[in-house]
């Protein structure tokens, strides 16, 4: 009797031990199954938002709508790229991304050079700048980052590489309240994105990379000698067929 007496009082101990590492247990799988769910629910959110606009034409974007509270409103009209100058598509594919229709939307040898030139240079594509302009916000946060990452496979999968130029060249920033290429062709040339030459699409490529401060129109002397460089890429990438992935 007196040996079961001393066991029951380390039966409860041992027990009372197991139902609180259970319950400690519990929060951390809650908040596990909710993180899940809420991750699940971003990649689902994303997907619709990829699969809309692959047929509809973006209305506006966050960083067009913030530009125009700020400015009081801003130059933008949308146009079909068979409405927009050859010249156009490739100026921007050679100054921004050379190699578009041979990656599945990152560029793996220009991010290594990026990070090995530090902060002076970029490393990101046509495909993800479209993804950041259409979707996300302006600015470097990790945040935005993740979201791209994410974005930019389902952009490349579901969308055409036609497609990508087309919305990206309908909501890049061209200048202050300016956003796509014929507002921008409109506001530095006067005429419409099919009349482009290839003097006008290369330096409008030219202007991209820092849209508030410069000028297509009337343009630096770097800004001059950025874009002729364009030229003559525009050209190599036809030439060699690395645009054929986005003409018609």
């Amino acid at each position: 009797m007196a040996r079961t007496a001393k066991k029951k009082p380390a039966k409860k101990k041992a027990a009372a031990k197991k139902a609180q590492k259970q319950t400690g247990k519990r929060p951390v799988r809650w908040a596990l199954k909710w993180l899940l769910r809420g991750g699940l629910a971003v990649v689902v959110s994303g997907f619709v938002l990829v699969a809309l606009y692959s047929v509809i034409n973006p209305p506006t974007t966050p960083y067009i709508l913030s530009e125009s509270r700020r400015l009081g409103g801003v130059e933008r009209e949308w146009v079909a790229i068979e409405d927009i100058s050859p010249y156009m598509a490739r100026s921007v594919v050679a100054a921004e991304d050379a190699n578009f229709c041979l990656h599945w939307g990152f560029d793996m040898s220009a991010i290594r050079d990026a990070f090995a030139a530090g902060a002076r240079r970029g490393g990101s594509t046509i495909s993800q700048q479209t993804v950041k302009n259409a979707y996300l916000w302006q600015g470097r946060s990790w945040t935005r980052k993740a979201m791209e990452a994410v974005l930019t496979p389902m952009v490349e999968a579901v969308w055409s590489k036609r497609r990508i130029v087309e919305v990206y060249l309908n909501v890049a920033e061209f200048g202050e309240g300016v956003f796509g290429v014929d507002a921008a062709a409109r506001h530095y040339f006067k005429v419409g994105a099919a009349d482009l030459t290839a003097t006008q699409a290369a330096r409008l490529a030219a202007i991209l990379p820092n849209p508030k401060g410069r000028s297509a129109s009337r343009p630096s002397p770097s800004t001059r000698n950025r874009a002729a460089s364009i030229r003559d890429g525009a050209a190599t990438i036809r030439a060699d067929g690395r645009s054929a992935c986005f003409e018609g």
